[in-house]
């Protein structure tokens, strides 16, 4: 082969490993080509899927609504019976109540000489340990337990509480009769009478073998107020951050308003209002002044209310504000309900409610 020939094949060959290159090349390219396009096209297919949310979880899910406080609770707690307790206020006694930031409902009006009592209103007292001092009935008291169909608790009593207590049929523990020694303890490091006291268990034993029904019976309960779905502010009405109930030159109470819990914490004597045993000071989503015609029901100073088919005035505190409202009560029925000023059934804040009975020619004096 001459050297011309020689040059010829070279070129040849030269051109065919390009192209062999070339080829190689493109389809390489080729496949990441496509590879790239299946990757873009499966990655547009993920984004255009729809995703279907969480259902959100109902958090108050087989729960109802409590009666007393409006607040979900467990079915099963929801269905007891409310026991309602005679909470001992004089000053000595106040230092040393137990188990009164527990309470549901708290009454207070004057008993006499000035001295204020307390009705303790629990919707489940089982898991409450200590509760008292346990004093003696008043027939207002008894009345106020029977709207809650309540199991009413003293330890003591006047003859016009035995005669309300007959009269309305209330089911009741007294301290001085058979079962007292089965519901009550003396707590020998408090001075006497002002160390009475009881708890959950001492309470549910007492009204079993009294063959109480323990299943709350609604349609025997008044209805007091209806609950707004959520913590509500009133829309009228005028500030009220503080609150002063002037029973008596000896028992003022006082109420102040915690702007971050919003709530109304409750002081007497001067004191914050404690519970010793589990260390908290009492205190309330809502207060309500009851105005009622009050006096002597005879010389021992011993305090009558007019409640029996009656109705009044009175003002309803939550949020830091203040409204006027009406009430009405009738006895036979045991209809008992708080009204705002439009007509209808006071809407409440869900949460516990103190109640002041107080006598109405002495309203001015509330700030």
């Amino acid at each position: 082969m001459n050297t011309k020939q020689k040059k010829i094949v070279g070129i040849i060959l030269a051109v065919a490993l390009i192209t062999i290159i070339a080829l190689g090349i493109y389809l390489t390219l080729g496949r990441k080509n496509e590879k790239q396009k299946g990757a873009d096209n499966k990655g547009t297919t993920q984004t255009t899927q729809q995703v279907t949310p969480e259902p959100t979880k109902d958090p108050y899910a087989g729960m109802v609504r409590s009666k007393l406080t409006g607040e979900y609770v467990k079915p099963s707690v929801a269905e007891k019976r409310p026991y309602a307790v005679m909470i001992n206020n004089i000053g000595y006694a106040f230092e040393h109540q137990m188990g009164t930031s527990k309470a549901d409902i708290l009454y207070e009006a004057l008993a006499e000489g000035g001295i204020t009592r307390m009705l303790a209103v629990y919707e489940d007292v089982s898991g409450v340990k200590k509760i008292g001092s346990v004093r003696s009935a008043r027939h207002y008291y008894v009345q106020f337990a029977t709207e809650w169909d309540a199991i009413y608790c003293h330890f003591g009593h006047t003859k016009y509480a035995v005669s309300k207590m007959e009269k309305l049929k209330t089911n009741n523990l007294s301290g001085l009769s058979a079962i007292g020694g089965v519901v009550y303890v003396r707590d020998t490091g408090i001075r006497a009478p002002h160390n009475v006291f009881t708890n959950g268990k001492k309470l549910k034993k007492g009204a079993k073998k009294l063959g109480y029904s323990l299943k709350k019976n609604e349609s025997a309960m008044a209805e007091h107020f209806n609950f707004a779905e959520k913590d509500t502010d009133l829309a009228a009405g005028v500030t009220a951050k503080n609150i002063t109930i002037p029973f008596s030159a000896y028992s003022t109470c006082k109420m102040k308003y915690d702007n971050k819990k919003k709530v109304y914490q409750k002081y007497e004597y001067g004191k914050k209002h404690m519970d010793t045993y589990y260390k908290k000071q009492l205190k309330f989503k809502n207060v309500i002044i009851q105005l009622v015609d009050e006096s002597n029901i005879d010389h021992n100073g011993y305090q009558t209310m007019k409640l029996k088919d009656a109705s009044g005035k009175g003002y309803y505190y939550t949020n830091g504000k203040r409204v006027n409202i009406t009430w009405q009560r009738e006895e036979s029925s045991n209809k008992m309900a708080y009204y705002d000023e439009s007509g209808n059934v006071l809407t409440v804040n869900p949460g516990k409610t103190y109640i002041a009975v107080y006598p109405k020619d002495r309203r001015k004096l509330i700030k």
